[in-house]
């Protein structure tokens, strides 16, 4: 699997949206595109997601989220806009960095987060998040930054929203990515909005 290191984390069912310019993601994405595969994307921990001369080899964490692209746009010769769509979340097994600069893996994938209905406590994070919907209603849809289907009910999907969502640091963000309970994942964020007011009684 293609591997795309960035200075940011994808969550299952999450929206990314890429300017991708160089020739290695390039090829990349056009592959993806006609085969109809996904790639996977990986937290960077050192170096640049854009490749530089001078610069260190580019390091990532070994686990990440498949990404699947749902739309392009190309109005600029050499540029690609790219929409992805997050999918499931894997660790890498092995990982290998190719003549043109492309890193390629074995992963395998991790189970997806059991459907868990959100306890009565913590349902303060979920209306907190609808309330954060019911604001784009004048955003275009397209634009939004959480896409439907909304799963209001869900701990593992309000969670991984808010994460998206909270300004955190990325290594955070990535150790909430990686839990396997998304009932613990939920109280950390409602932990978060509390400390920050953003749970009403």
């Amino acid at each position: 699997m293609p591997l795309f290191p960035l200075s940011t984390v994808l969550f299952p069912d999450g929206v990314l949206p890429l300017q991708v310019f160089e020739v290695r993601y390039l090829d990349m994405i056009s592959r993806c595109i006609v085969d109809g595969t996904p790639f996977g994307v990986v937290l960077l921990t050192s170096g640049h997601e854009v490749r530089k001369a001078d610069a260190g080899q580019e390091r990532f964490v070994a686990a990440g989220t498949i990404a699947s692209v749902t739309e392009t746009t190309a109005e600029t010769p050499g540029l690609l806009q790219v929409l992805c769509r997050g999918g499931a979340r894997f660790n890498v097994v092995t990982a290998e960095q190719r003549v043109n600069g492309l890193w390629v893996a074995e992963a395998e994938l991790a189970e997806d987060d059991q459907i868990v209905r959100i306890p009565s406590e913590l349902q303060g994070a979920a209306d907190a998040l609808d309330r954060v919907l019911n604001s784009l209603h004048e955003v275009p849809q397209h634009r939004w930054p959480v896409q439907p289907p909304f799963r209001l009910d869900d701990c593992g999907w309000v969670a991984n929203r808010w994460c998206e969502l909270l300004p955190l640091p990325n290594q955070q963000k990535h150790n909430m990515l990686m839990l396997d309970n998304p009932v613990i994942r939920l109280e950390l964020l409602h932990d978060v909005l509390d400390e920050h007011g953003l749970i009403t009684s």
